[in-house]
C-alpha cells in the first residue's frame, strides 16, 4: 500500500507517490490554472492522479489515502476546502468531488504550511520530536504547529497562521488588514518592500546597479547579492530583516517551546548566513535563555517535497481540534 500527496499550490500542482517510510516513490506537476474555476482544478488533480497511478503501475486498491494540501483553511475531517485566498476555492466538498472521477476511498484535507510541519516532523528536521514549528518564509509567512506528534488545527481549522502575530516597532499594513504583522516585514515580500525603502532613500548604494536600476526588479534574493559585494545598504537591510524575523521567532519560542523550529521557504536557502545571526539574536532574547533544555532552531529539510510528503501522510494523522 501506498499514499498519494497532493500539493496545490498558486502556480503549480504536484503530487507524488509517497510510501509509508515518507520516501517518494513518483512525482510529477502541472500548471494551476485557476480560470478553470474549483471543478476545472478538482478535475485536472484527478488526472494529475491517474497518470501517477498508470506510470507506478497501480491500481486505486493499492492507495491507501490520498491527501491534498491547500494554500488556506481546510477541514481534515470532513475533505473540505473551507477557504483560499489565491484560489476559487469557497466551501469545496473537493473529497466527494475527487470521487467522481477516481473512486479513491480515503480523501484528506489539510492547509500546505501544516502539510509541511506534518512532513518535517515525521521526515525532516523535526524526526523523532513531539513538538515542533515549522515557518515558510514566502510571499508570506506560513506556518504549522506540531503538539504531541499531531497538527494542531484550532477550533475552526486556521491554527498556525503565524505571520500575522505582531513584532516590536511595526506599522507597514498588512494584506489580512491589521499594520504590524510579521509577515509584513520577514516574509519575502517584506524583505523586498525593506530593500526598496532602503534604496530610494541610498541612491549611490550598489543595488541600483544589481537591478539595473529598476524597483520592480528588485526580488528577495538582491540584499543578499549586495552584502555578499560589501554593499553598506545592503548589510543594513540585512541588520534590520534579521532582527524582525528573530522578533517573531523568539515570539514562537516563547509561546510553545518546541523541540524543533524550523525555517523553510525561498530565503531559507540563504543556510547558515540567514540561521547564525537569527540564532544568536534568539539566544540572547528568549525568555528560557537560561534553562539547559533549548529549542533547536534550523533550517526544514524537506524542501519543495515537503508539501508532497506531509500531505501523503495525513492518513497517519488523527485529526484534532
Amino acid at each position: 500500500m501506498v499514499n498519494i500527496g497532493v500539493d496545490l499550490g498558486g502556480t503549480n500542482i504536484a503530487a507524488g507517490v509517497v510510501d509509508f517510510n515518507n520516501r517518494i516513490i513518483y512525482k510529477a506537476s502541472i500548471p494551476t490554472n485557476a480560470a478553470g474555476g474549483a471543478d476545472g482544478i478538482t478535475k485536472d488533480i484527478a488526472g494529475l492522479i491517474s497518470h501517477l497511478i498508470d506510470k507506478t503501475g497501480l491500481t486505486v486498491d493499492d492507495i491507501a489515502t490520498v491527501g491534498v494540501a491547500v494554500p488556506g483553511t481546510a477541514d481534515p475531517l470532513d475533505g473540505e476546502v473551507v477557504y483560499t485566498a489565491n484560489l476559487p476555492f469557497l466551501h469545496y466538498d473537493i473529497a466527494t468531488e475527487l470521487r467522481k472521477y477516481i473512486p479513491l476511498n480515503n480523501i484528506l484535507t489539510e492547509n500546505d504550511a501544516n502539510a509541511a510541519a506534518l512532513a518535517e516532523a515525521m521526515a525532516g528536521s523535526a524526526k523523532g520530536t513531539k513538538d515542533s514549528i515549522t515557518i515558510t518564509l514566502g510571499t508570506g509567512i506560513g506556518g504549522g504547529i506540531i503538539i504531541d506528534g499531531k497538527i494542531l488545527h484550532g477550533c475552526n481549522y486556521a491554527a498556525g497562521e503565524v505571520g500575522h502575530i505582531t513584532i516590536a516597532g511595526g506599522t507597514r499594513q498588512c494584506s489580512c488588514g491589521r499594520r504590524g504583522c510579521w509577515e509584513a516585514y520577514a516574509s519575502a515580500t517584506g524583505l523586498i518592500a525593506t530593500t526598496k525603502e532602503y534604496m530610494q532613500r541610498n541612491i549611490g548604494s550598489a543595488l541600483w546597479d544589481i537591478v539595473d536600476r529598476d524597483l520592480s526588479k528588485v526580488e528577495g534574493r538582491t540584499a543578499w547579492i549586495g552584502a555578499e559585494m560589501g554593499d553598506p545598504t545592503a548589510i543594513a537591510i540585512l541588520d534590520e530583516y534579521i532582527y524582525q524575523l528573530a522578533d517573531g521567532l523568539i515570539s514562537m519560542i516563547n509561546i510553545f517551546q518546541p523541540q524543533v523550529l524550523a525555517i523553510g521557504g525561498g530565503i531559507s536557502g540563504q543556510g547558515d548566513n540567514l540561521l547564525l545571526p537569527v540564532k544568536a539574536i534568539v539566544d540572547q532574547l528568549q525568555f528560557a535563555r537560561n534553562s539547559t533544555v533549548q529549542t533547536k532552531l534550523c533550517i526544514a529539510a524537506m524542501g519543495n517535497d515537503a508539501g508532497i510528503v506531509g500531505a501523503a501522510a495525513l492518513g497517519m494523522q488523527s485529526a484534532v481540534k
